[in-house]
């Protein structure tokens, strides 16, 4: 594995391929509290790019163009959260997407177990470590810890998007699974909207 770490922005020359998994670190998991800090990506090959982005601008081009681009799919574990992110911080809406979380709930029905560290552990065998999950990620320099989890929050996506896409198909989900991804952006919105704990598709 090799992690690369970018200041403020991905190389104008990256490509990461039609599929790329993303996730990004926060000083929180409040919206308009927490800002947006760490970007990190990988194109399933081993390796994983780590953007420490310059707040307060978000002077990014190349990494909004990439999660704009319609012929890339961008790969989420709860992809909810970071989409609203970047739509509040980097002005974007990211599509097409896809959300092993959402997958997982629709095809993984015998557990209710379906965070990112469970899902990786039955589906591709691997046993993550959370320990920095709660780190300063505004922090001027991000520390070989730090960055080994930003990396391996994205480096097993792709094989478990590939196993989440065969139960969904042997279940007869796979459009259902298509329907949501397409919404989640709009999800997103309704967050930052205000409708972050209200569900209104909900009788009451």
């Amino acid at each position: 594995m090799t992690v690369y770490l970018h200041e403020g922005d991905l190389p104008a020359d990256l490509d990461l391929g039609p599929e790329v998994a993303v996730d990004s670190e926060t000083m929180g998991l409040r919206f308009r509290r927490d800002p947006l800090c760490v970007v990190q990506l990988s194109a399933g090959n081993g390796d994983a790019h780590v953007v420490r982005l310059n707040r307060p601008a978000y002077d990014c081009p190349n990494l909004k163009r990439l999660m704009a681009d319609q012929a890339v799919l961008k790969i989420f574990h709860f992809g909810r959260f970071d989409i609203g992110m970047f739509q509040l911080h980097l002005g974007v809406e990211t599509r097409p997407v896809y959300c092993t979380k959402i997958a997982s709930k629709l095809a993984r029905t015998y557990t209710d177990r379906h965070g990112l560290k469970d899902v990786a552990r039955e589906l591709a065998g691997i046993d993550m470590s959370k320990a920095q999950q709660s780190s300063d990620w505004g922090a001027q320099t991000l520390t070989q810890a730090q960055l080994d989890y930003a990396a391996s929050d994205v480096l097993h996506l792709h094989v478990i998007k590939a196993r989440l896409d065969e139960m969904l198909a042997r279940e007869g989900r796979t459009e259902l699974a298509r329907a949501c991804f397409d919404f989640l952006p709009t999800r997103s919105r309704l967050d930052l909207e205000g409708w972050d704990e209200i569900d209104i598709f909900a009788h009451a």
